[in-house]
């Protein structure tokens, strides 16, 4: 059972050193270690110039625009390798638009078969682009694990700038390296996304005027940044803060074709986006279409210029994201039939497995099942491709990178964080699996800390306003870093509860307010039994949740998103 805990009052002398602020944006910015008047006008008014770093002091940019140079003044074959999920496939976006709108048209664009390929560099696909005359290739989001296949584009003539953002391996390819998890870096900012980095070579290429450019139009390419940036997950402080803050404000007045389809059949209003939007209406979209195996069909999606297939683009996509919720369904379907087999008072780990299962699908269909059973969950498949993979997803505190530590010598890799990850295992060592991970699930769980969920603030019912809404967005773009604020809604007289969506999958709490107007609490794909407390009509509850706008047509209102009911 999860224990919240609200956070004190903050001291005296920081509420008098922030005086110009509301109680609630003092205390927002006191927790995320914000403490004075410059500090908080720096955090809370992102500036483009200042926040963003000189893209010369990347490891070796000097080089790769040298080289990219070259090549464009040559009119070389040029191949832009990128990863398939939502920071590659932007990514890859960003430099064939900024190429094409200066005039070099003679690249390529390759993205992997997430299943039959892989992530990174791959063997036969290399072969092939060399053999197909390219003389550079362009890595977005990839490449710095890929030394070997570095080596067979070098033995074939071809230069290799690597733009990534991942953790260098013992082996460094023999290539131009542009990342600023090098040993050698000495960049500000220590975690960029790739599709980040991606930009700060644009940003580079125009400052040593490889292209004829007019000031400031590059800044059109902050839609896509700011997808990536807010699908990788990765810290929005500091320069990722700017880049997502920016970066939604241009995806408000985009005029990017496949986007503004996108945003059309999603039912986004494209004036109001938030990094919620993203995270919820364009990455989905955007993943799912590698999760089927249709990698191209999201690049093409953002990369078009021309209406109609814009539209036909985002229909596309919108009917790979429909298949890939069937397929997820169909598999937490099968799960949830074994475990209502399974005495799940002995697992307190689910390790489940099919090799008919897609590997690409089964990080969202663990997610659904830890979230459903509050156990760390493990599963693995092979689908189309040649080895078992497998994804891993925790609901309970204990660490999925733990628990696979402790079981090592069962997988031929793995990796990941506390919260998610992944691993790769043996035909001949997959039955064992269950019992390891059991076993070190156990070791674990002796080390786990009962760390509380925070509560920023308490709420009356009657605080729930487009005010308190406002003054909480001064902090967005909220995600890894910079926490959405969450809030206990006092004493709520519940007036109404019910289930909605297609299969009953939503829930809904109808609340009464004393000031009038009922106040809605949304929690998407939950049912009433995962809370802490049950409740029906009549019930005074603790209501647990973040605040949210939702827009309907031309009507808005504020609702909570909720989180738990105590």
């Amino acid at each position: 059972m999860k224990r919240y805990e609200v956070r004190k009052p903050i001291p005296k002398e920081i509420q008098e050193e922030l005086a110009p602020y509301s109680e609630l944006l003092q205390t927002l910015l006191y927790y995320r270690d914000i403490t004075t008047k410059e500090a908080a006008e720096r955090f809370l008014n992102p500036d483009f110039d200042r926040d963003l770093h000189d893209p010369f002091l990347l490891p070796n940019m000097d080089a790769a625009v040298t080289r990219i140079a070259e090549a464009i003044a040559n009119n070389e074959q040029v191949t832009i390798y990128a990863d398939y999920d939502a920071d590659g496939v932007p990514g890859a976006a960003i430099l064939s638009d900024f190429f094409r709108k200066n005039g070099f048209t003679n690249f390529d664009v390759y993205i992997p078969h997430r299943n039959r390929e892989g992530f990174g560099l791959n063997k036969e696909a290399v072969q092939k682009i060399a053999e197909a005359g390219t003389t550079l290739l362009i890595t977005i989001d990839c490449g710095i694990a890929d030394a070997a296949e570095v080596s067979i584009l070098r033995e074939r003539g071809v230069d290799v700038v690597i733009t990534d953002h991942h953790e260098a391996h013992n082996e460094i390819p023999d290539a131009i390296i542009v990342n600023h998890k090098l040993k050698t870096s000495t960049y500000p900012e220590r975690i960029l996304c790739g599709s980040g980095v991606v930009f700060k070579l644009v940003q580079a290429l125009i400052a040593r005027n490889v292209f004829t450019h007019t000031p400031g139009t590059e800044k059109w390419l902050l839609d896509l940044v700011g997808i990536a940036t807010l699908s990788d997950m990765v810290p929005l402080v500091g320069e990722n803060r700017a880049l997502a803050h920016f970066g939604l404000i241009v995806l408000r007045k985009t005029p990017r074709k496949g986007l503004l389809h996108l945003f059309k059949k999603a039912g986004t209003n494209q004036r109001l986006i938030t990094e919620t939007d993203v995270g919820f209406s364009i990455s989905p979209r955007i993943n799912a279409a590698s999760r089927m195996g249709e990698p191209q069909a999201a690049f093409n999606m953002l990369a078009t210029d021309d209406d109609v297939e814009a539209s036909e683009h985002v229909a596309h996509l919108h009917h790979i994201n429909d298949m890939r919720k069937g397929h997820v369904a169909a598999i937490v379907k099968a799960i949830h039939k074994r475990c209502e087999e399974k005495d799940l008072e002995a697992c307190p780990v689910i390790v489940m497995g099919n090799p008919e299962w897609q590997p690409s699908l089964l990080g969202l269909a663990a997610n659904s099942i830890a979230e459903h059973y509050r156990r760390p969950v493990f599963l693995w498949g092979r689908g189309d491709g040649t080895e078992l993979k497998g994804s891993c997803r925790t609901a309970n505190g204990i660490s999925t990178l733990k628990i696979m530590q402790g079981a090592s010598h069962m997988m031929e890799a793995f990796g990941g964080h506390d919260q998610a990850g992944g691993f790769v295992v043996a035909l001949d060592k997959v039955d064992l699996l269950e019992d390891a991970f059991i076993a070190s699930y156990h070791a674990a769980e002796l080390e786990k800390t009962d760390e509380p969920t925070w509560i920023d603030m308490y709420l009356r019912p009657e605080d729930v306003s487009a005010r308190t809404y406002e003054e909480m967005r001064k902090l967005a773009p909220f995600g890894v870093g910079n926490a959405e604020p969450t809030f206990i809604i006092q004493n709520v007289l519940v007036k109404q509860v019910e289930m909605f969506g297609k299969t009953k999958e939503h829930l809904k709490l109808v609340c009464h307010r004393e000031t009038g107007g009922d106040l809605e609490a949304i929690s998407f794909y939950t049912k009433t039994d995962a809370l802490t407390r049950s409740c029906a009509p009549g019930d005074r509850r603790d209501i647990v949740a973040t605040l949210d706008r939702n827009v309907w047509g031309n009507r808005q209102s504020i609702r909570l998103r909720l989180l738990d009911v105590l």
